[in-house]
C-alpha cells in the first residue's frame, strides 16, 4: 500500500513539521559529535549502503547523510558526483530527523515544507524522497537513508521497512567503527600513560639520583689541600646513582706541620647510613683535634656511635693516620685501623716496587662494642714511596671468572704495576683495573693514595700541584 507524505500535527503550523526543542537537538548533536563521523573520508561500507538503496528501489540517486547543527554533510552518496554536503534546509534530511519514522514524500512539489527545498527548486529537481532515520541506541537521530528520484513516485510499506532496515545497518556500521574507534583511543590513552609513567619515573630516578650525588657530595671534602712535600689523589664511585654510599675519606690539618687523613666505610646504604657518616667524619675530625693520637681517635668514634640513638646497630670501618714531614722530606706516619682492610705502602725495589700490608693488630669494628680495642702501627714513608688506603668494594670486585680480586689480588696488582709509585699514577692504574672487570664494582669504591716525590720529580715541578684528583672525585661515578 502506498505510504503517505508526513502529515502535519495538530498545533503545527501549516507547512512546516515540528522542529526539536533546543535541549533535544543539543542532545542530538552531542550525539552525532559522540560518533565522530563528520567529515571524514569516504568509506566503503557506507558507499555500498547508498549504491544497494539506489539499487534495491531503482532510483538515480541515494545517500547515507548525517544531519549536524547547520548542513547537511553526506558520508555516501551514489548519483550525486561532487557534492559532499548542503545547507540545513526544511523539507527534506532536515525533516527527516524530525520523527523516528520513515518519511516518504511522493511529489515533493506538492508538500508544503519539501517544495521550497533546494534539491527540488533547484538544477536537480527532486521530486520524490524518501528518508530512513539512523537512530542511535539512545535515540537520537542522526541523520538518514535517503532515496530520491526526479519523478514522483510512491513506495509500499516494505518498501519503508527495507530502507528502515539500511538505516539500522548504517547504525551498526558507526557502532562498530565507535567501537573501534575506542579501543584505539584506549590503547592510546594506556600508551601515554604508560610514556608519561616512564618519564615521570625518569625524572624521580633523575632526581633521586641528583639528590644522591647532592647528599654524597656533602659527605666528602670538595677538594683534597695542598700538603707541602706529598701528592694526594683520590676517587670515589657509588654501585648505583639512586644510592648515597657509606664511604669516606678526608685530609686535614692538626697544626703548622702535622696533617691527620682517614678513609672509612659505614654498613648500609641511603640516609641512614649517610647520617651516620656524617657522625663518623666529624668525630674524626674533632677528635683528632682534642687528641691527635689515631687510637683515641678511633676510642672516641666508637663512643660516638654507641651512644648515638639514630645510629642503631650500625657500624663502621675506618683508617686513621697522622703525617709528621722530617727534615730529610720524608714522613713519619702513624696510623690505626678499627676492622678495616690493611692498606699498603708502596716502595720501590729497582724492578718494580713491593706492596707491604699495613695491619695493625687489635683493629676492631667501630660502633659494634664498648670494649672494643684498637691499635696503632708507625712507619717512615720515604721520597719515592706512596700509600694506598682503599674500601672492600675494591677488593670484593670480582675477576672474569668469579673471584674476588681479594687482598692478594690487590697485593699482585700492586707489584705488577710499572708506572711511577705516585699517588695520581696509583689512583689511575687502580680505577682502570675496575674499570677492565666485567661487572665494575658491586660496591662503593673509595680510594685514598698519599705520595712522597722524589727529589728528582720535586726538581721537575712534581709537587707545584700538591694534589690531583680523579676524574670521579668527589663526584660519583655513575655505572650502567
Amino acid at each position: 500500500m502506498p505510504q503517505a507524505g508526513h502529515a502535519a500535527r495538530r498545533g503545527d503550523v501549516p507547512g512546516q513539521r515540528p522542529a526539536l526543542s533546543a535541549g533535544d537537538e543539543a542532545a542530538r548533536l552531542e550525539a552525532v559529535r559522540r560518533y565522530d563521523i563528520l567529515d571524514t573520508p569516504p568509506d566503503g561500507a557506507f558507499d555500498r549502503i547508498a549504491a544497494m538503496a539506489a539499487r534495491l528501489f531503482k532510483v538515480p540517486v541515494a545517500s547515507v547523510t548525517i544531519v549536524d547543527e547547520d548542513r547537511v554533510w553526506f558520508k555516501a552518496a551514489h548519483g550525486l558526483d561532487g557534492v559532499s554536503e548542503i545547507s540545513r534546509e526544511p523539507g527534506l534530511c532536515s525533516s527527516a530527523v524530525l520523527t523516528d519514522d520513515t518519511l516518504v514524500i511522493p511529489d515533493t512539489l506538492s508538500d508544503p515544507a519539501a517544495c521550497t527545498n533546494s534539491l527540488v527548486t533547484g538544477p536537480m529537481g527532486v521530486r520524490f524522497y524518501a528518508a530512513a532515520p539512523i537512530i542511535s541506541a539512545d535515540g537520537h537521530r542522526l541523520g538518514t537513508v535517503n532515496i530520491l528520484d526526479t519523478k514522483p513516485r510512491s513506495i509500499t510499506r516494505d518498501d519503508t521497512a527495507t530502507l528502515a532496515d539500511l538505516a539500522g545497518i548504517v547504525l551498526d556500521e558507526l557502532e562498530m567503527r565507535l567501537s573501534a574507534l575506542n579501543t584505539v583511543r584506549a590503547e592510546q590513552e594506556r600508551r601515554r600513560e604508560q610514556e608519561e609513567a616512564r618519564k615521570r619515573a625518569e625524572r624521580d630516578k633523575a632526581d633521586l639520583a641528583t639528590l644522591a650525588a647532592t647528599l654524597q657530595r656533602t659527605l666528602l671534602p670538595p677538594s683534597l689541600p695542598i700538603v707541602p712535600g706529598l701528592e694526594l689523589a683520590c676517587h670515589y664511585a657509588t654501585a648505583s646513582p639512586q644510592d648515597v654510599g657509606g664511604d669516606f675519606y678526608d685530609v686535614f690539618p692538626l697544626d703548622k706541620d702535622r696533617w691527620a687523613f682517614f678513609l672509612g666505610d659505614v654498613c648500609g646504604k641511603g640516609p641512614e647510613a649517610a647520617a651516620v657518616t656524617s657522625l663518623t667524619r666529624y668525630t674524626l675530625r674533632a677528635a683528632a683535634l682534642i687528641d691527635p693520637d689515631p687510637v683515641p681517635v678511633l676510642h672516641a668514634l666508637n663512643s660516638a656511635l654507641l651512644l648515638d640513638p639514630a645510629v642503631g646497630t650500625r657500624y663502621c670501618t675506618a683508617v686513621f693516620g697522622i703525617l709528621a714531614p722530617g727534615a730529610d722530606g720524608s714522613f713519619t706516619v702513624t696510623v690505626a685501623t678499627g676492622g678495616h682492610p690493611p692498606l699498603y705502602h708502596l716502595r720501590p725495589d729497582g724492578t718494580g716496587c713491593l706492596a707491604d700490608p699495613v695491619h695493625p693488630r687489635g683493629g676492631m669494628l667501630i660502633g659494634a662494642l664498648p670494649e672494643a680495642r684498637f691499635a696503632s702501627h708507625t712507619f717512615r714513608l720515604a721520597p719515592g714511596e706512596a700509600l694506598l688506603l682503599y674500601t672492600d668494594g675494591l677488593t670484593e670486585a670480582r675477576t672474569p671468572d668469579g673471584t674476588m680480586i681479594g687482598e692478594e689480588g690487590l697485593a699482585r696488582f700492586l707489584t705488577g704495576r710499572t708506572r711511577p709509585v705516585s699517588a695520581t699514577a696509583l689512583i689511575e692504574d687502580t680505577i682502570a683495573l675496575i674499570d677492565a672487570l666485567p661487572e665494575g664494582a658491586d660496591d662503593d669504591v673509595a680510594l685514598l693514595a698519599l705520595s712522597v716525590p722524589t727529589p728528582d720529580t720535586a726538581a721537575d715541578g712534581a709537587t707545584a700541584v700538591a694534589h690531583t684528583i680523579a676524574p670521579a672525585c668527589p663526584q660519583p661515578k655513575s655505572r650502567p
